[in-house]
Order: structure tokens, then sequence, then C-alpha cells
């Protein structure tokens, strides 16, 4: 019966041109130094595998976890256990720039080494800068999919309480158009809205960008 469930899931989104992905929890951690965590993270992703097998979701996105006093070392434990995932898992995955620790300039290489797509948040990278402009992140995480022939997904959320404010990654109900990157004007890829309004700050985006002229894809 749940198979069934998601099979009429698979079915409605491919009809619909809608695409899945999924984000596990974030005590999901392949970079761990903890054994049992990562034992823990892999079982979670393999679940993660089936889950989106069945429902035709063709990305499983993940950060990168803590540094634990050593980026270098914690990066070099999640491309070891990147290894140890199943070829379902494996080409579904995605990394993420995140908000307080790895930057787009820290994932890019081990996304090339790796062969798997880096989702940039480009919220995350305002809160977490690298040197690199939004432009060139874009580029560079753009060619990470390109590569694999795959479509590009980027995340977009404005700070609840403004940029003035010293902590700016609590997610606001609705995103600031101004906030979406002008590069990303008539690109095409997947932008996941990462908003409390949910669907609301959906709508309320494409009619804010359309009001500016800009070519919202569709399939």
């Amino acid at each position: 019966m749940i198979r069934q469930h998601l099979s009429a899931v698979r079915i409605q989104s491919r009809a619909h041109g809608i695409r899945l992905s999924l984000h596990p929890d974030q005590f999901v951690v392949l970079s761990s130094p903890r054994r049992q965590v990562v034992e823990s993270s892999l079982q979670e992703l393999e679940y993660h595998g089936l889950l989106a097998e069945l429902t035709g979701a063709d990305v499983i996105n993940l950060h990168a976890g803590g540094a634990y006093g050593d980026k270098p070392a914690a990066l070099a434990r999640l491309r070891k256990n990147f290894a140890r995932l199943s070829e379902r898992v494996r080409r579904r995955l995605t990394l993420e720039n995140d908000d307080t620790t790895y930057t787009v300039a820290d994932l890019l290489p081990v996304c090339c080494e790796l062969g798997i797509p880096l989702v940039y948040d480009v919220h995350h990278h305002r809160c977490n800068p690298d040197g690199l402009s939004e432009l060139k992140a874009s580029e560079q995480a753009l060619k990470t999919w390109q590569r694999l022939g795959r479509e590009p997904c980027f995340h977009i959320s404005s700070p609840r309480a403004g940029w003035q404010l010293d902590d700016r990654r609590p997610h606001a109900e609705y995103i600031d158009p101004h906030d979406f990157p002008a590069c990303w004007n008539n690109l095409k890829a997947t932008v996941e809205v990462e908003a409390k309004a949910k669907e609301k700050a959906v709508l309320q985006l494409q009619d804010d960008l359309q009001q500016r002229g800009v070519k919202l894809w569709s399939k």
C-alpha cells in the first residue's frame, strides 16, 4: 500500500512537471568524527535513496556538517564516507553551502572531485561569504550541474528581520524580490523558495519577478 502511494506521487509529479527533492535532517552528517553518527547517517541516506527512487525525486540535498576544529579533515571524512553510499544515493546526492561553516568555495572542490552538484543557497552565501561574488558562485555552481547534464537547483530566502541586524539567518515569511540575484534573471534552473509562507511565498515571488520582466520557465 505504501509503495502504491509513493508510485502515485511519482506519476503525478511527472505528469505535472513537478521536480521533487529531499533534504535530510541536520543530524545526517557524513563529516562527523563519531562512528555512530556516521553509521546512522549512512542508514538514513539509504532510506532517502529508496524514498527518492519510489517517488521519482532526483535530488537528496545535504549540508557538509561541522568543521570539528579541522575543516580539511572533516571534508576528507565526507569524501571517504560518500564512497560507502549506494549508487542510487550517490547519483542523487548534492551538497549545499551553509550559513555558518561551509562556503561555496569550500565545497566546490569536493563537488568536482566526487562528481556531485552544488546547490547554491544565496541567502547562506550572504550570511557566510567567501570572497566569491554571487555571479561567480552561481556560475561555478551551474557548472557542477551542467557537466552532469542535469538541471541546476538553487535556493532563495530572505532574512526575517532584514539585513541590518546581526543575525540574518532566520527565514522570513516571504521573499523580498530585491533579494533575488540579478544574475538569476531568465536562468533555466529550479529555484527552491525557502520561506515560512510556503506556496503563498512562491506565488508572490512569481508575481514580483514577472512584473520585473523576468522570464519564468515551466516544464
